[in-house]
Formats: C-alpha cells, structure tokens, sequence
C-alpha cells in the first residue's frame, strides 16, 4: 500500500510537470494536455514499467514530429507547429491500454509482475496487450514521421503503385526499418524497467528479454495493419487547388486509393486494438 502511495505521488507530480511542458511546447492543445495528464498519471500510478513507455513513446514521438517541419508542412493535410495533439487524437493512441493497466493493477494490487503463463496467463496476457499497445503506437508514429522525411518513394500497401508523399496506406523501406526500431524501443524500455521494480525468478527474469523482438514485430505489424486500413477504408485524394494529398472528397479532388469510412483516428484505434490482441496472444504462447 505504501508502495502504491507514493507511485501515485510520483505520478500526478511527474504528470503534471509533462502535461504542462507539452502545452507549452505546442505538442498538445489545452484538451490534450488534461487527458494526457490522466493517462500518464494513471500508468506511473499502475507500474513504473508502464509509465516508462508511455513516457517513452510521447516523448520520442514528439520530438520526431518536430523535425523537417518546412517539409512536412508540403504535404501533410492539417499540419499544425509542434504536433498539437488534441483529447482525441491522446486517447486513440492511450486509452485501450488505459483500461489493460487499470484492470492489471487492480488485480495485481499494483505489484509489478513478471510475464510468466505458469504464475498467470490473464496477467501475462494483460501486460503482453500493453506492450503491444505501446509497440504499435510507437511504430506507427515513426513509420509516418520518418517516412515522411525519406526520399524514398512512397508505394501503396495494397498494389505497391508508386504515389505521392501523404498518401493513407503508402509505405517506404525507411519507414518500415522505423517501425522495427519504435517496437525495439518499447521493447528495452520494458525489459530494463522490468529489471528494476519487478522480482521474478532467475529464470524468468531473463525469458523476459523475448520482449524485445516480439515488440519490434509489433512495431512493424501495427504499422502494416495500420497502412492496410489506411489505403482500403481511408479516403486519400489529390487537391488542385491546395497541391497536397487529402483525406476529404472535394470538387478539386481526384480520387487516389480508399473508402471514405475511418477517418485517421478511427485507423488508429483499430490498429492499435488488433495489434494490442495479438501481441497478447503471442506472449501468451511464449512465455
């Protein structure tokens, strides 16, 4: 209970100081700010472990979004200075794994547990959905801010037909080896965390280092599914008249790839979801 007390503490101070720097740094809008302060709160309350990769994935992701703003302002549709992320766009990428830790540390009486099927399989299966959350998050985000930024050529996911930069569902080789290193990420900030607040036994300390390539796996596999809901079920069109890619049917808009039925948000949601339960699965069956 102590232990549990002061992670709280910890928590809505550390939250706090973030939430506000992010205003102030123009990566989250006011709304943003306020739900990313009760997402990160809630995680650093839950485990440290899970605070550190959200902590991991904000961070990285925001400072990525940053770089090349003069390039990425030609081309991407509603490009605002510093990333502005609204409540919206904070709980498509937190809230799924927002409910996994609640119900992780309710169960566990927030003590940091191992994954491990033979002491649980519902935790195990609980704390592999979170860092599958995470791992796609992150993948997805440096998949897109990178591929941005390549010179490669953008190729749509379903026909591999060359296309312009901003495309929903075009991939680059630079932004696919970025996915794999976003997962990578997510994966050691896991396991060193993990070192540090969670006592397992020798044995399956150690097994715990299979987190790292399943996590990179679901840096590229939330961002494969994530560009396959992009080019089939999210509109993607070339306006004349603003010389850019968009996500809207116009007048002035010629039709490249998709169907006008998720919107940016919703393709996360359900990339993050379908990856969040697959990663759940496979460390149900690996450890």
């Amino acid at each position: 209970m102590e232990g549990l007390l002061i992670r709280s503490f910890v928590a809505v101070l550390l939250s706090s100081l973030i939430a506000v720097r992010a205003f102030k740094h123009q990566s989250l809008d006011r709304s943003g700010a306020f739900a990313g302060f009760l997402v990160m709160a809630i995680h650093i309350a839950s485990g440290y472990r899970f605070g550190a990769m959200i902590l991991v994935f904000f961070f990285t992701s925001s400072k990525l979004t940053k770089i090349g703003k003069e390039k990425k302002r030609s081309v991407e549709e509603d490009f605002k200075d510093g990333g502005q992320r609204n409540w919206i766009q904070v709980l498509c990428n937190s809230v799924i794994a927002t409910v996994l830790v609640l119900v992780l540390s309710t169960t566990t009486g927030g003590k940091d547990r191992c994954l491990d099927t033979k002491e649980s399989t519902f935790i195990t299966g609980l704390i592999g959905g979170i860092i599958g959350h995470y791992a796609c998050c992150n993948g997805d985000t440096w998949s897109s801010e990178i591929g941005m930024l390549s010179d490669g050529q953008p190729r749509l996911i379903t026909t591999f037909k060359a296309v312009r930069k901003g495309t929903n569902g075009a991939v680059t080789i630079e932004g696919l080896l970025a996915a794999v290193a976003a997962g990578f990420v997510i994966g050691v900030t896991f396991f060193i965390a993990g070192l540090l607040t969670a006592d397992c036994a020798s044995d399956v300390a150690w097994r715990q280092l299979l987190v790292i390539p399943i996590a990179a796996a679901a840096g590229l596999s939330g961002s494969l599914i994530d560009s396959l809901l992009g080019a089939t079920l999210q509109f993607s069109g070339y306006c004349s008249l603003r010389k850019k890619v968009v996500s809207r049917r116009g007048p002035t808009v010629k039709r490249i790839s998709g169907m006008s039925i998720l919107d940016n948000n919703a393709v996360n949601a359900v990339s993050i979801l379908l990856t969040t339960l697959l990663t759940s699965v496979v460390c149900l069956y690996t450890f």
